[in-house]
């Protein structure tokens, strides 16, 4: 880690920009991530993926690999702006990753292939930013590709995405020839010539000339159709004005009734000044988007993006480095500034920031003060963990923590040496605090330590870090996948009483349950929903509240393999109490034992999590691979050709993916690739041995 010390003046909210980069992976995110670092002057000279020279993928293993792995900040300037840039992973096994920067940012530029289009990781990560409100703009690179298409690409976009695709520019030039682009808005040419980042503007070409006037008049038509004001000079003009259509856009982008899009090749240096623009004049900036919600006991708070305001930030990432903890902050209300003392809201805790650093992925620039609107990281937090609200003490606040999403993958790790055990033990929580999408377990039959994470990648990429960062050899098992039980026919009617006397005062907790699959329309939350239809008061409603506890106690483990429980609904029917001897404790055992008993009664089914794979083979190898799919249990949906290839698309079970790939590159002679997406669960065929990771 390379720090220096720099002093930055304070730039308005109104000019700064925080955004992330989100794609599938290979599509060119880190590229375009490198040329905009070139492009502003935020770096010399340009890296390369396939080089391992890039900024922001410094990680050893992410230049190994040639992939991104950990998301990465940068900073960068444009035009009086300040953009703030994550770069995201592209691999599905670090969705999480993403799930975390889409938290803290307030826009994004989605970044696809202009051969392939939308592929399944771009569906998955437009999806996140959905769900996280994020005004994307889109970059269709590549156009210098043998098969790339725009308009194949766009449309794409609209039908497999479900958006209002809407293209400001026409490329001049195909494949090889691409040479530029024409810009709609102003109908002018920009042309990059070979080697050079910067374009000539001119003329339209003659022969482009009317297929830019076509679309510069679809392009009206359609932001007219969604924006009232440009539907009104629409009407009375039959065009729109070059203002009018800008501010049009901004609007429908930052509202997510439309995506502007645009392209280029990144690698070639073409279309990113551009994108530049384009992320200056539509995404938001903090000021744009809503204050920023939390709660602090039953009421609810907003917070403005105002640097006066009291202060507030989220940590969204921490990492261990041979100087400390460094924790990553987006601060949306307030000023922080070093040596001040912060309240973590959760752990009821105080912190103090030692630093402050401007973050430039692998390299640090020592600041005074972070602001509103700010990402930045900070050393000398003790406690605070992914997803800590840090508050000033005398306005405390909590925001909502980013969503972790469950393991589906396990592996069992063991030190080599019994000397090495502890610290084992100890790298494993680091790496655990790092990401919270990995979690680490005692196997309580075998002893052993268990691993689990996304997907066999994941687990990968984090055994390698702790080999690397800890020095230790490392034994690990074979993986397996993480099972759930479900119930196809319930109960009704169990009656379980529960009696203890042994001295002093008992226990005593007398309930009826009904116990069925959880339906549609049941409402509950990770699979699970209670209800009471109790009458007359013959259980209180606080001892309700206990068989509750106990019924989620009970989904632990089911009757099948000791694998969680999902998928549940419990009816608590009558019940009866003792005046002396019933207790929250004995009604919480109760519930407990009444629902392993009704799940035990209960006709189960064993859940295994299946993906969605896509298989990309040349034409010669289509049987084959379909074959392999059959005997993998896969069923396919779906295939299309593509100049000389096919594309399958399956759905198969997770634990059959393993050594997938390495079997796919031996049956097509190293042509053929796959992605993968997991879509949920499914029930497993009988019989099938899940057994425990590592036996």
């Amino acid at each position: 880690m390379r720090t220096e010390l720099h002093r930055q003046p304070a730039r308005p909210l109104a000019d700064v920009r925080n955004l992330g980069i989100l794609a599938h992976v290979d599509a060119g995110k880190t590229t375009v991530t490198e040329r905009i670092l070139y492009l502003t002057g935020a770096v010399h000279k340009q890296g390369e993926v396939h080089d391992g020279t890039t900024v922001t993928d410094f990680d050893p293993q992410e230049r190994d690999r040639g992939i991104t792995i950990f998301a990465a900040a940068v900073s960068c300037s444009w035009d009086g702006h300040r953009i703030n840039l994550l770069d995201t992973p592209g691999h599905v096994d670090f969705s999480d990753e993403v799930e975390r920067s889409l938290r803290v940012l307030d826009g994004a530029i989605a970044v696809f292939d202009a051969v392939a289009g939308v592929e399944p990781q771009s569906e998955s990560v437009w999806r996140q930013a959905d769900r996280h409100g994020v005004p994307r703009i889109a970059f269709v690179n590549k156009l210098d590709r043998t098969g790339a298409d725009l308009d194949t690409a766009v449309a794409s976009i609209r039908d497999r995405l479900h958006t209002v695709a809407l293209a400001v520019q026409l490329p001049i030039g195909t494949e090889d020839g691409f040479a530029g682009v024409v810009d709609l808005l102003r109908m002018r040419a920009l042309v990059w010539a070979d080697g050079a980042a910067a374009f000539e503007e001119g003329e339209v070409p003659e022969g482009l000339r009317d297929e830019a006037l076509r679309r510069r008049r679809l392009l009206d038509e359609a932001v007219a159709e969604l924006h009232p004001a440009a539907l009104e000079e629409f009407c009375a003009r039959s065009s729109l004005s070059e203002g009018t259509l800008r501010g049009a856009l901004r609007d429908l982008t930052r509202t997510g009734e439309a995506v502007v899009v645009l392209c280029g090749s990144a690698y070639r240096n073409r279309g990113i000044e551009p994108l530049l623009e384009a992320v200056v004049a539509y995404l938001p900036s903090p000021l744009d988007v809503p204050p920023v919600r939390g709660t602090w006991g039953d009421a609810v708070q907003e917070r403005a993006a105002d640097p006066a305001a009291p202060f507030a930030a989220l940590v969204f990432k921490v990492n261990s480095t041979a100087t400390g903890r460094l924790a990553f902050l987006r601060v949306y209300s307030g000023t922080v500034r070093k040596g001040d003392s912060v309240w973590d809201a959760a752990t009821r805790r105080q912190e103090r920031i030692g630093r402050i650093l401007r973050v430039q992925a692998g390299r640090h620039t020592d600041v005074d003060a972070a602001v509103a609107g700010d990402i930045v990281a900070v050393i000398g937090l003790k406690a605070a963990r992914t997803g800590a609200t840090l508050c000033a003490p005398s306005a405390p606040l909590v925001l909502e923590p980013p969503s972790a999403a469950a393991p589906v993958v396990s592996v069992a790790v063991e030190a080599r040496r019994s000397t090495a055990t502890e610290r084992l033990v100890t790298a494993l929580a680091r790496i655990v605090e790092e990401d919270p999408s990995l979690t680490v377990r005692t196997d309580l039959e075998t002893g052993q330590t268990v691993l689990s994470g996304m997907g066999e990648l994941h687990l990968e990429v984090a055994v390698e870090k702790i080999r690397r960062a800890h020095g230790l050899e490392i034994g690990v098992g074979r993986p397996q996948v993480a099972y759930r039980e479900t119930i196809a026919r319930g109960v009704s009617q169990l009656v379980y009483r529960h009696v203890k006397q042994d001295g002093g005062a008992g226990q005593f907790a007398h309930v009826v349950l009904d116990v069925a699959p959880l339906e549609d329309g049941d409402g509950g939350e990770a699979g699970f929903a209670f209800r009471s239809t109790v009458v007359g008061g013959r259980v209180p409603q606080e001892y309700v509240r206990a068989v509750e506890a106990g019924c989620r106690d009970a989904l632990a483990e089911g009757p099948l393999g000791g694998h969680p429980v999902t998928g549940v609904r419990v009816t608590l029917t009558d019940g009866a109490t003792h005046s002396k001897d019933s207790s929250e404790m004995a009604f919480r055992t109760a519930g407990r034992f009444a629902l392993r008993e009704a799940l035990r009664a209960s006709a189960m089914v064993l859940l295994e999590p299946v993906a969605e794979v896509t298989v990309t083979v040349p034409d010669d190898a289509v049987g084959g691979v379909l074959g392999d799919l059959a005997a993998r249990r896969g069923r396919v949906s779906g295939s299309a050709a593509r100049a000389g290839t096919a594309v399958i698309t399956a759905t198969v079970p997770l634990a059959e993916l393993f050594g997938y790939a390495t079997r796919l590159r031996g049956r097509t002679q190293g042509r053929g690739t796959f992605t993968s997406r997991p879509t949920g669960y499914a029930p497993a065929p009988k019989p099938v041995d899940p057994g425990t990771p590592g036996r």
